[in-house]
């Protein structure tokens, strides 16, 4: 949108018209799920929009942004601390996507031009007044006021009413998937996402190539990049690397910053930094420690795997056998903990199968509605601010696992 007049300073100015319909565009904007979700789309947006239209655009820096909006220190080293900047790329994201969906062609354009923080507006069509036509003059009476009143009163209590109906209708209503990841998202720190590791694989040798069946010691060398490609640190199995890009989805969608390392490069400072959450059961230790005192954890005898039951700790029907040929293999089982856990005084989420059929049927549980919705129905009330345990089950038929289901559950 061009603005009808420039300052003399090269400020943009705008009609009392065009600040209305921007303001209002700006809400329709953020109340689409591109931005609904997130705290920091949303807030960095709606100053930099508000601040072009009253004229400051001198504050439209990143290092001024950073300390406005993000409540960083005014000294910040903005190289280290990229937040304004990767924020911003990520609203340019979502603005194109957002204009992309049919139905936003005619609407205000607000844009966030590459290497600017001050936006540009776009009408298409001459910009029309919302203001309602003047009343004729009267004479001001007291009557005539008095009269007006039971207008204004009903307005006020029209508008009351679209509010209350926008948080207590379906639109409103926050999401059961919400809910669950709910301690996750509101945190204003960073979640680690701690992925399972194997620490060798000791496969057999490339033809030409020497035997790999333990790992390299100082005595005999450094590593090579041969060797480093064998061993398990260094690989991710098919159904971790379809769960870890599940939830990577569903932490953008919700406009949330994560970052990726493996449990054997994890200490517990890692763990207290923020949200956690643990990928993989037997091959994360962290999984292991975190869950060994809760009520379901993994367990192991030999060759067979099991989710142990503190409270009935003979139980050991949901098992897997790894001696068992792995198209013969019918069923899997999983194990899902969102727990505030005492040591670190952090959410940690963990996501883990006896095999990888179980971790990709426990990722496809936690990142689609209609499971978790479904989950809510048969969780106490007040479920979302428990703990919380699940054990899931899914068929396995040649090599291909099937839909998630819960065999039992626990909250406290």
């Amino acid at each position: 949108m061009e603005p009808a007049h420039v300052h003399e300073d090269g400020r943009p100015c705008f009609t009392e018209e065009e600040r209305q319909a921007i303001r209002q565009q700006l809400e329709r904007m953020l109340a689409n799920p591109l931005f609904k979700y997130s705290k920091r789309y949303p807030n960095l947006l709606r100053f930099v929009v508000e601040s072009t239209l009253e004229g400051r655009t001198e504050e439209l820096k990143e290092r001024s942004l950073g300390v406005a909006v993000f409540a960083r220190e005014p000294d910040y080293d903005t190289n280290l601390d990229p937040v304004v900047r990767t924020t911003a790329g990520e609203i340019r994201k979502r603005i194109a996507q957002y204009y992309h969906e049919h139905g936003h062609e005619a609407e205000v354009r607000i844009d966030l031009s590459p290497r600017s923080y001050i936006p540009e507006f776009e009408m298409h069509g001459p910009v029309q007044s919302t203001a309602a036509p003047a009343l004729e003059a009267a004479p001001s009476t007291k009557p005539a006021a008095v009269h007006r009143w039971p207008w204004i009163a009903i307005g006020a209590l029209a508008g009351l009413l679209v509010v209350f109906g926008f948080w207590l209708g379906p639109w409103g209503r926050r999401s059961d998937l919400d809910r669950f990841w709910k301690p996750v998202l509101d945190s204003s720190n960073t979640v680690l996402l701690c992925m399972g590791q194997r620490e060798f694989l000791g496969s057999s040798p490339e033809p030409g190539q020497s035997s790999l069946t333990d790992l390299p010691s100082p005595s005999n060398g450094p590593v090579t990049l041969f060797q480093l490609y064998y061993m398990g640190s260094q690989n991710l199995s098919l159904s971790d690397v379809t769960t870890i890009g599940r939830l990577i989805g569903l932490l953008q969608s919700k406009g949330k910053a994560f970052r990726i390392r493996g449990q054997l490069s994890t200490g517990f400072a890692d763990l207290r930094d923020g949200p956690v959450v643990l990928l993989g059961g037997f091959d994360n230790d962290w999984t292991m420690r975190l869950t060994g005192p809760l009520r379901f954890s993994f367990e192991r005898d030999h060759d067979t795997f099991w989710i142990k039951d503190r409270q009935n700790p003979s139980r050991k029907d949901r098992f897997v056998n790894y001696r068992t040929p792995y198209l013969s293999l019918t069923e899997d089982y999983a194990l899902i903990s969102r727990t505030l856990d005492p040591t670190t005084a952090r959410m940690v989420v963990v996501i883990g199968g006896l095999t990888g059929y179980g971790t990709m049927a426990a990722g496809e549980f936690l990142t689609d509605p209609g499971y978790l919705e479904a989950m809510a129905k048969g969780a106490p009330p007040g479920w979302e601010r428990k703990n919380i345990q699940l054990v899931l089950a899914t068929k396995v038929i040649h090599g291909a696992s099937g839909p998630p289901r819960i065999v039992d559950r626990y909250f406290w």
